[in-house]
């Protein structure tokens, strides 16, 4: 890994989980972490609920659009982080892969949205712990 590692999200339709974990960690790792997200499916547009919780907590995810998953983005990556996007995500040898186990907030409300949301912090919150200690 290098000195500012990678780290990709993954998810079916890249609207709502994978942007929402890329928001956290474009917000809380302060440009230490280089983040990228995509989707086996991707969407149009991202999911309202989403943009809707993440205003809440202060971090804009409105200007972002979904991306297909590339083998380069996963080749590119030091963690590839999936979320309920099954065997679609290209395997690397010498990447680090977790699974994150979501509720998919696809067609849910803002109510179903916020533990979602929630949830998603604590994860990058200790993700960020994991990669770069104290720094």
């Amino acid at each position: 890994m290098t000195d500012r590692p990678s780290l990709l999200f993954v998810c079916i339709h890249n609207a709502g989980r994978s942007q929402m974990a890329a928001g956290f960690l474009r917000h809380l790792g302060q440009g230490r972490i280089e983040v990228r997200s995509a989707g086996s499916a991707p969407a149009e547009t991202i999911n309202p609920a989403a943009v809707a919780a993440m205003a809440e907590v202060g971090i804009d995810i409105s200007a972002e659009q979904p991306k297909i998953l590339t083998n380069e983005a996963v080749q590119v990556s030091d963690v590839v982080i999936t979320m309920g996007c099954g065997d679609t995500c290209p395997f690397y040898p010498g990447k680090r892969y977790e699974d994150w186990v979501l509720d998919d907030p696809a067609g849910q409300g803002i109510e179903a949205v916020r533990p979602i949301r929630d949830e998603i912090r604590t994860r990058v919150e200790q993700l960020i712990e994991e990669l770069l200690g104290s720094q």
